[in-house]
């Protein structure tokens, strides 16, 4: 019986070790100058998970690579940007996959966090794959509407899970990232 269970552990070890995000591609709203961009790319860098940032100052984009086997704040991201005086326009997310199904207007639980595909087909991921937070603050509010108008749980438009969202067995009032690939 003790083997039985070790090697269950095992394996759930190995499945949430594989479950992270790898890299983001942020891009930043409101600057003006490479000091702006240089407030932004300090900031990120400052971040506990983040391993390396690579700047397109042109394209205001930010390349972010995170430090393996690091937990994730997308949250803390959009907070590094805003406390340097600036917006996220967009950010796309590159996270490892493992035989995971996605469909539209459905949770899944990945990496310590819940995400809520809108606008996706049906489909299983595996590999690096890249989604697109929708979330308020991570896209321009014609986008937000756009998505938000692809789902009647409330849970877009607080971010938080409601009741809505406990029947995919998401804790009520845990964070959810709105997401689409």
């Amino acid at each position: 019986m003790k083997k039985i269970i070790f090697i269950a552990c095992s394996f759930l070890f190995a499945v949430a070790a594989q479950a992270q995000i790898k890299k983001a591609e942020l891009t930043a709203t409101g600057l003006t100058c490479a000091m702006c961009s240089n407030a932004i790319n300090s900031a990120l860098k400052e971040l506990p998970y983040v391993d390396k940032v690579v700047v397109d100052i042109k394209q205001s984009q930010y390349r972010i690579s995170f430090k393996e086997g690091s937990d994730v704040s997308i949250d803390g991201l959009k907070q590094a940007v805003e406390d340097a005086g600036f917006s996220v326009g967009k950010l796309n997310v590159t996270a490892d996959f493992d035989n995971v199904a996605v469909s539209n207007d459905a949770h899944i639980s990945y990496a310590g966090t819940t995400l809520h595909f809108l606008e996706t087909k049906n489909q299983t991921l595996n590999g690096e794959k890249s989604f697109t937070v929708v979330d308020k603050g991570f896209v321009t509010d014609k986008q937000f509407k756009k998505y938000a108008a692809a789902t009647k749980m409330s849970c877009v438009q607080t971010g938080k899970a409601a009741s809505c969202c406990v029947d995919d067995k998401v804790k009520e009032g845990s964070r959810i990232y709105h997401v689409t690939i």
